[in-house]
């Protein structure tokens, strides 16, 4: 469905009367990132900086766009001087990503007093469009999964669900997944509150907080939700090393490449391992902002009107659907077998592994 939407944005583009009157100049489109610098998480999840900005770089490749690029590195002071940038550079609009209430506020009152429109991303900015993530639906999918796994496997006994993370975090979207998971476990398993445990954002801290609950715990079905990606991994080694994986699973937030795989990351999430105590993570496509905000920029543009808010489609992704919302660019088969004379002898065994074996991978 987001494909197609962004599909649909590239036709409209490019039949649009406008557009056609300014392919000499394409718009100019300003981008400030929230952070880029190496290892910083964005949102507390498993995605950083740089993934967001070649969302962008891929999305508008085919876009009549001319994008500009800005880092605010976390620091209100830098993303107001960005946004300055921009309004002397006189982009057409800007899209801003930025933690802090009032230095958007600030941004907006400059943005609009030189007459140039705003997107603001997972954070406010008065009077501007907002594409956002929504933590609390995240966080029902993850506590209704985990409750119906209960329920499914474990209907005869009573489970102990624990939120493992950075609990104690303050912010409104950590907040707002703690409370969604507690609704989806409420809404499936009504008398099992959840027990927060806090690893201060810390891995390895996650680790030993649940192998000494797990201590705690030792004749009861233990339902897991992690607050991020990172935490979901520390807690699968807490659950093995305690022989526990029988009667322990784990839901995660953020579907960010640790779990799912890339070339080189192992794959949690994969059909080859379905028997995984992970049975998820709830995606938030941060790697995939750039197709999802850019065709509300080009209708922004084209002075068509749009809503004041757009949320994330959050959904689970497990072994059976990763492949599905993460699609396999390429396969190579390095173990195909080449000799021509061998496969005149025996075509049999040629076709078994070089067709077959093929055509196994695909239907997984």
């Amino acid at each position: 469905m987001k494909r197609r939407q962004f599909l649909l944005a590239v036709l409209a583009a490019a039949t649009s009367g406008r557009v056609a009157s300014a392919q000499a100049r394409p718009f100019r489109v300003a981008f400030a990132n929230l952070n880029e610098e190496p290892g910083i998480p964005i949102e507390g999840l498993g995605f950083n900086g740089v993934e967001i900005r070649r969302s962008f770089e891929l999305a508008s490749r085919r876009l009549p766009l001319d994008m500009i690029y800005y880092d605010n590195g976390g620091d209100a002071g830098k993303a107001l001087a960005n946004a300055a940038d921009a309004v002397s550079r006189k982009v057409d609009l800007l899209i801003e990503y930025n933690l802090d209430a009032a230095t958007n506020a600030e941004i907006g009152r400059q943005l609009k007093a030189a007459g140039i429109p705003v997107i603001a991303i997972n954070h406010a900015i008065p009077g501007a469009p907002l594409y956002t993530a929504d933590h609390l639906a995240a966080g029902r999918i993850a506590g209704q999964t985990l409750g119906q796994f209960a329920k499914q496997n474990w209907s005869d006994q009573t489970p102990v669900v624990a939120i493992l993370g950075d609990v104690a975090d303050p912010s409104p979207p950590v907040a707002a997944r703690i409370q969604g998971v507690t609704e989806g476990v409420r809404q499936e398993l009504p008398n099992v509150p959840p027990i927060l445990l806090d690893s201060a954002g810390h891995s390895v801290r996650a680790e030993g907080v649940l192998a000494k609950f797990l201590g705690t715990q030792t004749k009861r079905k233990v339902l897991i939700a992690t607050l991020d990606d990172a935490s979901a991994l520390a807690a699968k080694s807490a659950v093995e090393t305690a022989g526990r994986t029988s009667d322990c699973v784990i839901v995660s937030q953020g579907a960010s490449r640790i779990v799912h795989g890339g070339a080189s990351e192992k794959k949690e999430i994969d059909p080859a391992n379905r028997g995984s105590i992970i049975l998820g993570s709830v995606a938030y496509y941060f790697d995939r902002y750039g197709y999802e905000v850019l065709p509300i920029a080009m209708q922004m543009l084209r002075n068509e009107q749009v809503p004041a808010q757009t949320l994330t489609n959050h959904v689970l992704i497990s072994a059976k659907n990763v492949f599905r919302e993460y699609p396999i660019d390429a396969v190579m088969h390095f173990a195909a077998r080449s000799i021509v004379s061998e496969s005149v002898r025996e075509p049999g065994l040629y076709f078994r592994n070089n067709v077959a074996g093929t055509l196994n991978l695909l239907d997984h």
